[in-house]
């Protein structure tokens, strides 16, 4: 994926004497490190991502992740930025079980916030319901200076009237709230089965993996066990070798060249099984770098809508303000006296819903993927290959089972060759020495 950077965590036990060699395949102009996505300050405004829009122009280019990094960086140059700071690409961050793990668990602490933004809407939508209702009920129906005559009844009446409009309005932004809280449920349900997709066939790939390599791991074990059996009739056969008994020699041949068939066939299994594991190994890891390409472009697109969706209920919030004062133009001074206070509570509400949006206008899709990197990233190394062990060779290179290989002891060294020495007649060397008479 563009810019989580899988950071390949540290591979499992089985995984020793690995060789790290795994080059990324999304690399540009030959560097393995991708800017991700950003936002640019002077399109903030506009709502907008401004790689996207620069995507667009590139039609020659496939959608997806990597063609935002490329439009990214491009869009970087033309705006005479420096590309120094690279962020880490996904698939370089966590390329094994466990980072895989953390980014599902992001994911769905993500569609957690927004099923909780969900339930936001709607119980503010109930008690914007519940407010509207109650106040319409106290307008209609609890009389307001009934005796009231002339200009102070006419100024009352409309007081209601705009108190009944107040009511109005709030049921409105009650049904408003309820579609925003449909909206959102609707993307959790899209992306949920956008995820279902990837995630089975990351998951019947981990099962893959895991059985190939539990296979290989009993061939290997079959295979040495074999080698050991082997051993053992070579070593009954010297053992043997001036027996009388022919009949009981021929077993002992028999057993050992049996013992030898048995080792060829499985150093065949164990090598074939070797080759097998490889190319899961591969499949799975393609699969993983799709995957977390499809998961970032997910995350991305979720930070995106969850910024509008709530820069949208502030709009809603501030358009109830708006539709107040247009239906304040008409009153009377004196109902202006009496609705004094909530004018105040209006403008207070501006103010505040102004922060939030000032708040929002600072969001950074880059600078959220990149501290969930720096967070949760797990190791840069994927795990590579599991390389065929020839049972001879690991034997020659350990040491004997059931003896442990104690400290470097310092030695002396061999002692000095001795020199013919001309002053000393008597002075042999071993080179000189013979049994036989001179």
């Amino acid at each position: 994926m563009g810019k989580w950077g899988l950071q390949l965590v540290e591979p499992p036990s089985h995984s020793r004497g690995y060789k790290h060699d795994i080059k990324h395949p999304h690399q540009v102009n030959g560097n393995s490190s991708l800017d991700g996505l950003e936002i640019s300050e002077g399109r903030r405004q506009e709502n907008r991502c401004a790689v996207c829009e620069h995507v667009k122009q590139e039609k020659q280019m496939k959608p997806g992740v990597v063609a935002h990094i490329l439009a990214f960086q491009r869009l970087r140059q033309e705006e005479g930025l420096e590309l120094g700071t690279n962020l880490d690409d996904l698939n370089a961050d966590f390329l094994s079980t466990v980072g895989y793990d953390s980014i599902i668990q992001h994911l769905n602490n993500g569609r957690k916030n927004c099923k909780e933004f969900e339930d936001f809407l709607k119980e503010r939508a109930a008690i914007e319901e519940k407010y509207g209702k109650d106040l319409l009920n106290l307008s209609r129906k609890k009389p307001c200076g009934q005796s009231e005559i002339n200009t102070l009844k006419r100024a009352l009446e409309v007081f209601k009237q705009q108190v009944d409009n107040v009511a109005q309005c709030h049921i409105q932004l009650a049904q408003t709230l309820r579609e925003e809280a449909r909206r959102m449920e609707e993307f959790r349900e899209k992306q949920k089965l956008q995820r279902k997709k990837t995630e089975t066939i990351m998951d019947a790939a981990h099962k893959q993996k895991n059985s190939q390599y539990k296979k290989t791991m009993d061939a290997k074990k079959t295979y040495e066990q074999k080698c050991r059996d082997k051993d053992e009739a070579e070593q009954a056969v010297q053992r043997n070798a001036n027996m009388a008994n022919p009949k009981q020699q021929e077993k002992l041949f028999v057993k050992l060249a049996t013992s030898k068939t048995a080792v060829e066939d499985s150093d065949k299994a164990y090598m074939l099984h070797i080759n097998i594991l490889e190319k899961v190994r591969e499949d799975w890891q393609s699969k993983h770098i799709k995957a977390c390409e499809v998961f970032e472009a997910q995350e991305c697109e979720r930070i995106n809508f969850f910024r509008n969706a709530l820069w949208l209920h502030l709009n809603q919030l501030s358009q109830q303000c708006v539709t107040s004062d247009e239906s304040d133009k008409d009153v009377s001074i004196a109902v202006i006296f009496l609705t004094l206070g909530p004018f105040y509570h209006r403008d207070s509400l501006r103010n505040m819903y102004e922060q939030v949006r000032k708040s929002l206008e600072l969001c950074s899709i880059e600078k959220d993927i990149q501290y969930f990197v720096n967070q949760r990233k797990t190791g840069y190394t994927p795990p590579a290959p599991i390389m065929y062990e020839n049972f001879y060779s690991s034997q020659r290179n350990a040491a004997p089972q059931g003896k442990t290989t104690g400290p470097n002891v310092a030695r002396r060294g061999p002692p000095p060759v001795p020199k013919r020495l001309p002053d000393d007649p008597d002075y042999s060397l071993v080179e000189d020495y013979t049994l036989l008479y001179q």
